[in-house]
């Protein structure tokens, strides 16, 4: 996407810039657990405004505060501050990549008591909160509306925040793989590999390292997948689970746990794929994945969740059974609803 080419209206974008060029202190926040596509879109746009003097704070609300390990190599880390140094009432407060308020975890109540809030996002499920929103569900990432906005705004895209960005691209595109890739995604990949960044660097960081206790713990995880043909409209679900307990016996942090998904939605029988994963507090944050004819953006909102047709997810403080019985009444195949 470039200049002129967003979904977005004009007003909006008008609006963001404004308040971007006059606040003197710019608070930015994404989602809790954070991945490629919010942390880089945060680290990016943070980057290049500090660099033209602006004071710039940027955090997540996760109660354990941490950088996951896999993208440790993202530059402007610098930027974080814990949640409870973040501005209690910022006079601008910048979100990414959450579709709720509640996806801001500690965070949300600064959200609420923000003198302006500006919304970037491309999830289909995000719920209009803020007061200007920069949400194009068309666009790849969110990383990609976040260009548009660096380009909007005049400000330089270097290697380092170039990475930032490439990194949210190449992740929620599934390495360009996925049906939400388009021209304009093509496009802008070109565009920061130009900066010169290193795509074989950034991919061994994103998929091509683990320690060797994920191995012992995926075992673990695959051993007990269970396959349902007859659930999602008999298109099949194949499921599985993570634990704490797992976890603490290979010494293995929540945040290696994350790209189980992949590996158990390759399974040809099944249409919906789904992954619960038992954090240090006890509640299970769960990934679905569907190959096209589920909705999971739309079954993961109803369970309070969201994001896009093809992967969401949600959190539930219920057992793991419980949690899936709540689950498979939402995966009737599109077309099939009453």
């Amino acid at each position: 996407m470039t200049t002129n080419e967003s979904a977005l209206g004009e007003a909006d974008w008008r609006r963001a810039i404004e308040l971007i060029r006059s606040a003197g202190t710019l608070a930015l926040a994404c989602h809790v657990s954070p991945d490629a596509d919010a942390l880089g879109s945060m680290l990016g746009l943070g980057l290049a405004l500090a660099r033209t003097g602006k004071k710039v704070v940027a955090s997540f609300g996760d109660r354990v505060f941490a950088v996951p390990r896999l993208l440790r190599f993202l530059p402007g880390q610098h930027l974080l501050v814990e949640p409870s140094a973040y501005p209690a009432e910022p006079e601008l407060m910048v979100a990414f990549d959450a579709s709720t308020m509640e996806r801001l975890g500690l965070l949300a109540p600064h959200a609420g008591k923000a003198g302006e809030l500006v919304v970037i996002d491309h999830h289909v499920s995000n719920t209009g909160f803020g007061t200007v929103h920069l949400v194009d569900p068309a666009a790849a990432s969110t990383t990609m509306v976040v260009e548009e906005l660096m380009n909007r705004l005049g400000l330089t895209i270097d290697r380092e925040v170039a990475t930032c960005l490439y990194a949210g691209l190449v992740t929620d595109t599934g390495s360009f793989r996925h049906s939400i890739t388009t021209p304009a995604a093509h496009a802008m990949a070109g565009r920061l590999l130009a900066t010169g960044l290193r795509p074989e660097e950034i991919a061994r960081e994103l998929w091509d390292r683990s320690p060797f206790a994920y191995l012992r713990v995926l075992g673990t995880a695959l051993g007990r997948a269970t396959l349902e043909p007859d659930a999602a409209g008999g298109l099949g679900l194949v499921w599985t689970y993570v634990s704490r307990a797992d976890r603490a016996a290979e010494g293995l942090p929540y945040d290696e746990v994350e790209g189980m998904i992949d590996v158990v939605r390759r399974v040809d029988e099944a249409e919906v794929a789904v992954v619960l994963k038992e954090d240090d507090e006890a509640g299970w944050n769960v990934s679905t994945r569907s190959k096209g004819a589920v909705d999971m953006a739309r079954a993961c909102a109803a369970l309070g969740g969201g994001g896009h047709p093809r992967a969401a997810g949600f959190s539930s403080a219920l057992s793991v059974a419980d949690t899936m019985a709540a689950l498979r009444p939402l995966l009737a195949p599109e077309g099939s609803r009453s």
